[in-house]
């Protein structure tokens, strides 16, 4: 007689410690990257000039990404983010060289906040469209896809717009693009003391709940990792000289905008209203509208949130450009999508992360940016980011499989 022995099922130990284990594998996969293009490239991924211009090239990705993730976890996708960021560019760049011609701070500001407007006005119009008239949001994004394409062309007829001032450039991370060392060190001491801060009141709220913690020893070696990271950062921004007078550039002003969105929406998803009704509508969209949640009013504000940082986005790519041209922004939804579902974004929507969709943002630009020293051709380069995203896309099907057993 064969008795039965019931067995419960083994907690994951990543979980045990407190990780993400998405994550985790993020963070080694990116690790094993440089690692691999450091020994391809004769030491040259790794130096502070080639990490420095990585991280500018990593802007515009990752100020996007975050606001695709309420996208997709939504349900939803937009296809027209790489046309609005080359539209709302290509109108900044326009505003810039003949209406608000000014070279000073507040040039550069008026003609910011006209286009983040513009980005807004477009991202809520599809929204509209979208929750109002029930149409699939593939279709009215690939709809505006093209058409934003073609209103770029429009603005200027085709032409090239250049130079832009060099106060409107600093958003581009030019020349004089970066915030020097002092200020480098002050953002960083900011940082460390944020993420001290953080993780102080995360385990004094999970004691009061009643929430199993980190034990002390384990919490100050992953509290003292971070702190080594942000430490690591500024020693890299700060080992890039400038070259014209040789002081540190410091941090690069895009990259500077990018970690100041990313950190507002991690803000908006854990601890406001709006986040946890964008996830509450991922999960389940029917017992959200039962729950009293306005979700057509909802779906416009993260278009609209979408338009705005595609709007945003396409000021830094112009500004670094020092021009506004037709083909800005071409495809940059599929780098956007594809860093947000290697992040962690199930497409099938109630799951996300935006933490892991910045990793996504910065594993897609090392590729990119290690196959140009490598001197690959494009061709070679679309090859492999295709192949990653179809194993990114492959990996969230296969979880979503194990997850519904």
């Amino acid at each position: 007689m064969q008795s039965s022995v019931r067995t419960t099922p083994r907690p994951d130990r990543l979980n045990q410690l407190g990780l993400d284990g998405r994550l985790v594998f993020m963070v080694l996969a990116i690790a094993g990257i440089w690692i691999l293009f450091h020994l391809f490239t004769q030491g040259t991924f790794m130096s502070a000039r080639n990490l420095w211009n990585l991280s500018v090239q990593t802007a515009s990705v990752g100020v996007m990404v975050s606001g695709m993730v309420l996208v997709i976890v939504m349900r939803n996708i937009d296809l027209s983010i790489g046309s609005i960021l080359g539209f709302t560019g290509m109108f900044m760049a326009v505003m810039n060289t003949r209406f608000v011609t000014s070279d000073s701070w507040w040039g550069t500001l008026i003609t910011l906040l006209l286009g983040l407007l513009l980005g807004a006005l477009v991202g809520a119009l599809q929204g509209t469209w979208i929750a109002r008239l029930a149409v699939p949001s593939f279709i009215v994004t690939l709809g505006g896809l093209l058409i934003f394409r073609g209103g770029a062309w429009l603005l200027t007829n085709g032409q090239t717009i250049a130079p832009l001032t060099e106060s409107y450039q600093v958003l581009g991370g030019g020349l004089n693009g970066a915030i020097g060392g002092p200020a480098s060190w002050a953002v960083g001491l900011l940082l460390m003391a944020a993420i001290v801060a953080s993780d102080l009141l995360t385990r004094r709220q999970r004691e009061k709940r009643g929430l199993p913690n980190r034990t002390l020893g384990l919490q100050l070696l992953f509290t003292g990792g971070s702190l080594l990271v942000v430490l690591g950062f500024i020693l890299v921004m700060n080992g890039y000289p400038d070259p014209r007078t040789g002081l540190p550039r410091g941090m690069p002003v895009p990259v500077l905008i990018m970690l100041a969105v990313t950190a507002v929406m991690m803000w908006v998803v854990r601890s406001t209203r709006f986040g946890r009704y964008v996830y509450a509508y991922g999960g389940n969209p029917e017992a959200a509208r039962l729950a009293g949640i306005n979700t057509e009013r909802l779906t416009i504000a993260v278009f609209a949130l979408m338009g705005t940082l595609a709007a945003l986005a396409g000021a830094i790519q112009t500004a670094r450009l020092n021009a506004g041209t037709n083909s800005t922004g071409t495809l940059a939804e599929l780098s956007v999508i594809a860093a947000a579902v290697i992040g962690g974004t199930s497409l099938a929507g109630g799951t996300g992360s935006i933490p892991g969709a910045f990793l996504g943002a910065l594993l897609m630009a090392s590729l990119i940016n290690g196959m140009l020293l490598l001197d690959l051709s494009s061709a070679w380069q679309n090859v492999v980011q295709g192949l990653v995203l179809m194993l990114a896309v492959t990996l969230d099907v296969i979880a979503q499989k194990r997850r519904t057993r």
